[in-house]
C-alpha cells in the first residue's frame, strides 16, 4: 500500500515507519522535524497537496499536540489536534477511493474518575482539552466512514514505554522517566504513589497493533489491550533487569496526576481482542521491550 504517517519522527512513528517498509509498503512520513521525508505542518495546505499528490491508499495518522502541552496550550491544541485533523481527513478522502484511516486516539477520552472496571460499554467523559478533541475526531473520523469517504477506525493507545529522555510535553512522561533513572542509577522522585495503577503498552506492540489496523476491515473507535499494575511493580521489574535499586525511588504523589494516571481500574477490551489486537503479554517482556528503545 501507498501509506502517509503523520508524526513520522516521533517516538512512534519512526518505529512504525520502519515496520512498514520492512513488510514493503509505500511510505511517506511528515513531521516539523528536519529528517521526515516530508518536513511541514499537516495544518498547512500547501503540506497537504504535496502528501497527497500521488495519492494515497492508507494513512496513520499519530501527529498530536501532547496532554500537557494541550493544556497550556489551548488554542494550538485545537489548530493541530482538532482542525488540523478534519483538514487531513478531508485531504486523505480526496487521495484515493475510501482509503484506509487508523487514528491513534487515546485513553484520555474516557476522562476520571473512572468507573471500577472499564470496558467497551465505558461512555467516554474527558476531562482533559487534549481528550476532548481526541473524541471529537473519533467522532468526525465515524461521521465520514458513515458517508463512505473513509475507511476510519480509531484506536486508543494507553502509555507507551518508554519514551526517549527529555521534554515530551506529556503529563504521563513520569512511565518513561522511571525507566531511565533506575537503568542509570539516578534517584527518582515519582508523582504518583507505589500503589497508583496504570495501563502501559511497548512501543514495538503499539506499532504491532497499528500495522495489524491498517490490514483488518474494521471501523469505529476501540481501546486496545494494556497491561495493568502499579508503579511500584514496573519499578521492580525495570530494577530486576537493570540492576537498579528501587530505594532511590521517593514518593511525592501529586493528586492530580494520581487521579489521572494512577487510579487505572481492571481494563476489558473483547471487541479488540476478537479483532486480534493485544497487549505485551506479561510485565517481564514490556520492561524488556521499553528498555531496548
Amino acid at each position: 500500500m501507498k501509506v502517509v504517517v503523520t508524526g513520522s519522527a516521533g517516538f512512534v512513528g519512526r518505529a512504525l515507519v520502519t515496520r512498514l517498509r520492512d513488510q514493503a509498503h509505500d511510505v511517506l512520513g511528515v513531521d516539523r522535524a528536519a529528517d521526515a521525508d516530508i518536513r511541514g505542518d499537516i495544518g498547512d495546505p500547501a503540506v497537504l497537496a504535496r502528501l497527497f499528490a500521488a495519492g494515497c491508499d492508507a494513512i496513520v495518522h499519530l501527529a498530536t499536540m501532547p496532554g500537557g502541552a494541550a493544556e497550556q496550550d489551548p488554542a494550538g491544541a485545537r489548530r493541530i489536534n482538532l482542525d488540523a485533523s478534519m483538514a487531513l481527513a478531508d485531504a486523505v478522502a480526496a487521495a484515493g477511493h475510501r482509503p484506509r484511516f487508523i487514528f491513534a486516539s487515546s485513553i484520555a477520552v474516557l476522562g476520571d474518575p473512572l468507573p471500577p472496571q472499564v470496558d467497551d460499554e465505558t461512555p467516554l467523559a474527558p476531562r482533559l482539552i487534549y481528550g476532548a478533541h481526541k473524541a471529537m475526531i473519533e467522532q468526525w473520523l465515524a461521521t465520514m466512514d458513515r458517508r463512505g469517504a473513509l475507511s476510519a477506525l480509531s484506536v486508543r493507545l494507553p502509555g507507551i514505554v518508554a519514551r526517549p529522555e527529555g521534554p515530551s510535553g506529556m503529563k504521563s512522561a513520569f512511565l518513561s522517566e522511571i525507566f531511565h533513572a533506575l537503568a542509570a542509577g539516578r534517584p527518582f522522585t515519582a508523582p504518583v504513589s507505589p500503589q497508583a495503577t496504570m495501563w502501559l503498552m511497548s512501543v514495538d506492540r503499539a506499532v504491532a497493533n497499528l500495522t495489524h489496523a491498517l490490514a483488518i476491515d474494521a471501523s469505529g473507535a476501540l481501546t486496545l489491550p494494556a497491561l495493568r499494575m502499579s508503579f511500584a511493580e514496573l519499578a521492580t521489574e525495570i530494577a530486576r533487569q537493570t540492576g537498579g535499586d528501587t530505594t532511590r525511588i521517593s514518593y511525592d504523589p501529586d493528586p492530580v496526576l494520581e487521579a489521572g494516571f494512577g487510579r487505572q481500574p481492571p481494563l476489558f477490551t473483547s471487541a479488540a481482542d476478537q479483532l486480534g489486537f493485544a497487549h505485551d503479554g506479561s510485565l517481564t517482556t514490556l520492561v524488556a521491550k521499553g528498555l531496548n528503545r
